[in-house]
């Protein structure tokens, strides 16, 4: 089969590094599914691998967690969807049995284990759901690492409500723009922030309510504050100033939910936790109970009723593996970057 390997790791031009190779079809081992993948869908982590910028790496290795197909073949004693039928997979491997924590032993797709960018790839049989009916290939393939982890930062952890006033910091990366999503989805009234107009624009084309350019804003937090008395509930991924700013514009009882730190360490001022007695949460992945109602957002018949819809960004071509890898590594997308890995 054709599959995306890597091989060596470097901080400056990691994503060249990415490229097609044959290699030996997958065998579904006891209790797995083979699933036939049509389209995958990269995620920051497969760029910070290539970069050195990932603990525990193990080259060569097949990268992508997010993947839609088709069941190919039962492994044996496998329960699950049957041949043919179109498939999303959870990228989360053995998350142990708490809802609350993943054991330290759990794994992602796409390394150690092979990832999704791959002709074939086997899995354990209780990874693999139903694609949402009402989803195409494309739009099924970006849901599992960014879905996953914005539903158990916003809805899990975060718990977010119709009452909400939600604070999404940096919209645009696939994961804060399905926070977007499920909190529009919800009911809850949403506020983002950007340094780009053209991703405001789009954000507000999905449903935020306020559209925030915090490199044109004189002080955006004040802005931000100024939206109904400021956010009850903030979902971040940005960290460093960023964070430190919305902790302090976060309402009375209101909750900070954490689930990276981009631009890096944050610092807190201490009074704005423990006068307006704030919650503060961290946040990562998901379990297979989340990742199954996570799926069910996209049920039309659900919550609100609305139907929603990942946001891609761009398909590249297999071959443009590394052109499509550049583009997330420069942050310019708006939802994912997926690769055209079999025929749809």
């Amino acid at each position: 089969m054709r599959a995306v390997r890597l091989h060596e790791i470097d901080r400056e031009n990691g994503p060249k590094n990415f490229r097609v190779e044959q290699v030996d079809d997958p065998q579904p081992a006891p209790g797995e599914l083979l699933v036939a993948v049509r389209r995958a869908a990269f995620n920051r982590r497969d760029v910070f691998i290539s970069q050195g910028l990932y603990p525990g790496i193990q080259l060569p290795c097949i990268p992508g967690s997010d993947g839609a197909g088709t069941v190919a073949a039962h492994g044996e004693g496998a329960q699950g969807p049957a041949l043919g039928t179109r498939v999303v997979i959870d990228p989360t491997l053995g998350w142990g049995p708490s809802q609350r924590i993943w054991l330290r032993s759990a794994q992602v797709l796409g390394m150690p284990h092979q990832g999704t960018f791959a002709e074939y790839i086997a899995v354990p049989a209780e990874n693999v759901h139903p694609a949402p009916a009402s989803l195409s290939d494309d739009e099924a393939a970006a849901i599992p690492l960014a879905g996953v982890t914005a539903y158990r930062a916003l809805v899990s952890r975060g718990g977010c409500t119709k009452d909400d006033v939600v604070l999404i910091p940096g919209v645009g990366s696939g994961v804060q723009t399905f926070v977007l999503l499920f909190a529009k989805k919800i009911g809850a009234k949403v506020i983002v922030t950007s340094s780009s107009d053209e991703k405001l624009e789009r954000a507000k084309a999905l449903g935020a309510d306020v559209a925030i350019n915090y490199n044109t804003a004189e002080r955006w937090e004040k802005d931000v504050q100024a939206v109904d008395g400021g956010p009850s509930l903030v979902v971040d991924s940005v960290g460093g100033d960023t964070l430190g700013k919305a902790v302090n514009v976060t309402r009375y009882g209101g909750r900070v939910v954490i689930y990276g730190g981009t631009t890096g360490d944050a610092k807190i001022r201490p009074y704005s936790v423990f006068w307006k007695q704030l919650d503060i949460m961290g946040s990562s992945m998901g379990s297979p109970h989340d990742f199954a109602a996570m799926l069910a957002m996209f049920d039309p018949s659900t919550s609100s009723g609305q139907a929603i819809k990942p946001v891609v960004d761009r398909v590249y071509a297999m071959n443009d593996v590394a052109a499509a890898a550049e583009s997330v590594d420069k942050g310019a997308q708006f939802g994912k970057v997926l690769l055209a890995v079999g025929e749809a």
